[in-house]
């Protein structure tokens, strides 16, 4: 992939009271220059970067005065692109933006495509591709998890760590592949304990990354909770009440509620996504039997699965039905299961907390007393929600994987690694060696860009937005 030319584009968003045009490349200051008039005369291409100039955009054939702006410099390569850029923030009025692009691409500038600064940034060894991917991320972030977990990315994450070994695997592939060149000689340059515990240290790094996709992805696309249960026991009640809204209807009818209704909800700048399912239960009815096989789908996707019961029903009856939905249900590893006592603003005696603490005792899962209705002990849910899912990780710099395409490169390198030591334990020639370790090297190396095809990376940037 290839960039030439300067480019502009208008790097905010519609509605506000300024924008900003940014412009990047060889010619990027002399294009400002034939549009910007400073206040002070004096040349933005006399002028030094990092410097604020305060003046007059103008259309050049009349000297009409479009916009009074400020223009920021830049000077290669200390940019974000590493070239010459400028920044002109001007009044957000969509004539006025409208305006100066016009007058920019006229003085010889054209519109940049998407993400094209970045690749810029990427071609010019400003950062590197996962940081690149970051960026999207962090346009994209909507709470306090994703934030930090693309700030993480951007600021380097993982990619430092692959640095430091990548160099050792480089340097003891090349003594490897330096035997071949004496193999009539019998000789050994690269010391095999000293291979086999460097691809031991690299696998433990891979297979961490790769466990904190699973927290990474899910923090990314919204923490999945099912809310499943028999019917008529209040789950479009509680989604409604944790979207503060009437979302999904409500009835006292058995089976209203036949297809998966999907809303998401900020709970301690996590996102949590809601899913009220249709009751398990035997029916003839052939829509709500379809509605019940996607519930089942809905859990299995789940990390977290909310199972309600009635609390107001007498206690036989409440531990029957509990048993027959947990029959129903079959957690797969890393999902968490809750009960949820709901309607207990009609249980006429007993106490409600001491009611769930025994439930909770006699299944082996936590219980929870609430009120969907009443909004009872739904402050103490979100609580429990927000303690289910440790996110410290993102906050404390550790790297978190949450992107597919670094997921599935992990995983080939994994493969590989393996591969490697097995053949190393194996006693396999240099040349085997060599190959299997070069195709650790080739899989990390895709996903810092150091190896990148022009088809990967315009998928990569063609998500992002004009302007950045």
């Amino acid at each position: 992939m290839t960039v030439e030319g300067t480019i502009a584009a208008v790097a905010t968003g519609a509605g506000g009271a300024l924008s900003v045009i940014r412009i990047s490349g060889r010619e990027a200051i002399a294009v400002c220059d034939a549009v910007f008039r400073a206040a002070s005369g004096r040349k933005l291409s006399d002028q030094s970067g990092y410097t604020l100039h305060f003046g007059r955009i103008v259309a050049p054939e009349t000297e009409k005065t479009i916009d009074e702006v400020l223009v920021s410099l830049f000077r290669a390569p200390r940019s974000y692109t590493g070239e010459d850029m400028a920044e002109i923030s001007c009044h957000g009025s969509a004539y006025i933006r409208q305006e100066i692009m016009k007058r920019l691409i006229e003085a010889g500038a054209r519109q940049a495509g998407p993400g094209e600064f970045t690749v810029r940034a990427f071609l010019n060894g400003k950062i590197d591709l996962s940081q690149a991917e970051a960026v999207a991320d962090m346009i994209a972030s909507s709470d306090r998890a994703t934030h930090a977990m693309a700030l993480n990315q951007m600021r380097g994450g993982y990619s430092q760590a692959f640095d430091t070994l990548r160099e050792e695997l480089l340097h003891l592939v090349s003594l490897l592949e330096l035997e071949l060149d004496f193999s009539e000689e019998d000789v050994t340059f690269a010391d095999r304990g000293q291979l086999d515990a460097l691809l031991g240290r690299i696998a433990g790094e891979v297979g961490t990354l790769l466990r904190s996709f699973s927290l990474g992805n899910a923090v990314k696309t919204g923490i999945g909770v099912a809310i499943v249960g028999p019917p008529n026991v209040g789950k479009s009640t509680l989604l409604n009440a944790l979207l503060r809204e009437d979302r999904a209807m409500v009835s006292e009818i058995a089976g209203t509620t036949r297809d998966v209704i999907e809303e998401t909800v900020c709970i301690g700048g996590v996102h949590f996504r809601f899913i009220d399912t249709a009751g398990i239960r035997a029916t003839d009815d052939t829509l709500e039997q379809m509605g019940i096989r996607r519930t089942f789908s809905s859990i299995g996707k789940a990390r977290i699965i909310l199972l309600l019961a009635d609390g107001s029903e007498e206690r036989g009856t409440l531990c029957r039905r509990i048993e027959e939905s947990l029959s129903d249900i079959a957690l797969r590893t890393g999902q968490r299961l809750y009960i949820l006592l709901n309607k207990t603003d009609k249980t006429a005696s007993g106490d409600p907390e001491s009611l769930a603490d025994s439930i909770g005792s006699r299944f082996g899962h936590s219980a929870l007393a609430i009120s969907a209705k009443e909004n009872r002990n739904l402050d103490r849910l979100t609580d429990l929600l927000s303690r289910s899912i440790d996110t410290d990780p993102l906050y404390d710099g550790t790297p978190v994987v949450s992107n597919t395409r670094h997921y599935e490169a992990l995983l080939h390198a994994s493969e590989a690694l393996a591969r490697a030591r097995q053949g190393l334990h194996a006693a396999l020639p240099s040349d085997l060696l060599s190959q299997d370790i070069r195709e650790v090297l080739y899989h990390l190396e895709t996903i810092t860009g150091k190896i990148a095809t022009d088809d990967i990376l315009g998928e990569i940037f063609s998500k992002f937005c004009i302007g950045k």
